[in-house]
């Protein structure tokens, strides 16, 4: 007779269902660990139990996207794989100001989507490579998109306060322009993207397994780095594919370098291991 699923093996494939993450059982310790506060919240007896009423519909409405929060989240860090971001400003952002679309004008809005954006380290890094560009250049304008699942990390970065320790891998010159430092208690230790930074950068909740995205079709680079790795087969091509449709053309993809063997589009060739140009129409 065949094992009947347990509510851990029914949750991981909720939680794959939902947003795509595959939890294998090896995983069961690492979901015990992040859980253990909503057990605790609950007045629950253990993981097993908390699961048994999740699943059945017996916790509060909003506790299934809390959970969501608790297994989803992956802090990123400011000028994480850093060549990304040379690239962006060497070579993609002079080639794709230069482009000339359908009316034969070339672009002076460049649009950026970082797709997994947490709490905001992606995004704003990239609004400071380009901004501190427009100050060498002064011929364009950029608008940049972060989403996320996370409502919680979405928080986090709309709030743009980061400990001072985040900023370690930040040039100092830039930390100096684009960052603020107050006396006031409430932020000893923390700083605060400066709110011309922050203007340019726009921050909604997405999830990656819905259907469609409420994203502009003509953007010029989309991030989604270190987050394939965590679907299966079967969602990483939908999801690419879907990625692809919001993509100018001659735009570009970027993932993480564990990621480059992974993105297979019809559409796409791979210029770098771990990026991706959109054919022209």
């Amino acid at each position: 007779m065949a094992d009947h699923p347990t509510h851990s093996d029914r949750f991981r494939d909720l939680i794959r269902s939902l947003t795509g993450i595959s939890l294998p059982p090896s995983k069961v310790m690492m979901i015990d660990q992040r859980l253990r506060r909503r057990v605790l919240a609950a007045g629950l007896p253990s993981t097993e139990a908390y699961l048994e009423k999740l699943l059945g519909g017996a916790l509060p409405d909003d506790e299934l996207r809390q959970v969501i929060d608790l297994i989803t989240t992956n802090t990123t860090s400011f000028f994480r794989e850093a060549d990304h971001f040379d690239q962006l400003v060497r070579t993609i952002l002079p080639e794709r100001l230069g482009h000339r679309g359908a009316g034969g004008a070339a672009r002076r809005r460049f649009k950026l989507w970082s797709a997994a954006s947490s709490e905001g380290a992606e995004a704003y890094t990239a609004a400071m490579v380009l901004e501190e560009a427009r100050r060498r250049r002064g011929d364009f304008d950029f608008a940049i998109l972060g989403t996320d699942i996370s409502q919680r990390m979405l928080e986090r970065a709309v709030a743009a306060v980061y400990a001072n320790e985040q900023l370690s891998t930040v040039p100092r010159d830039l930390v100096a322009r684009y960052f603020l430092h107050s006396s006031a208690p409430s932020m000893a230790g923390k700083s605060r993207v400066v709110p011309e930074l922050r203007a340019r950068v726009r921050f909604r909740h997405l999830n990656l397994m819905d259907a469609s995205y409420p994203v502009d079709r003509d953007v010029d680079v989309i991030l989604l780095r270190n987050v394939l790795i965590y679907f299966d087969a079967g969602d990483k091509e939908k999801v690419v594919d879907r990625l692809v449709g919001h993509l100018a053309p001659g735009g570009y993809l970027m993932v993480g370098h564990a990621e480059s063997m992974v993105v297979r589009h019809a559409l796409l060739r791979q210029i770098r291991p771990t990026i991706f140009q959109k054919g022209d129409a």
